[in-house]
């Protein structure tokens, strides 16, 4: 049978979980929503006639 206290005491967290959350918290997450917004912002610039200096 499992000794659950025994097997507690040697419960040490992951490091690799730590490294894991600190890479997606500084993670700049984009979706679909910006994406699309990009796209349309993009478009709007093509269609906007462009000034050449003379």
């Amino acid at each position: 049978m499992i000794n659950f206290e025994e097997e507690l005491k040697k419960f040490h967290p992951s490091l690799e979980v730590e490294d894991a959350e600190e890479s997606i918290y500084h993670q700049d997450l984009t979706d679909l929503a910006d994406m699309l917004i990009k796209k349309i912002i993009g478009t709007e610039q093509e269609k906007t006639p462009r000034v050449e200096k003379e």
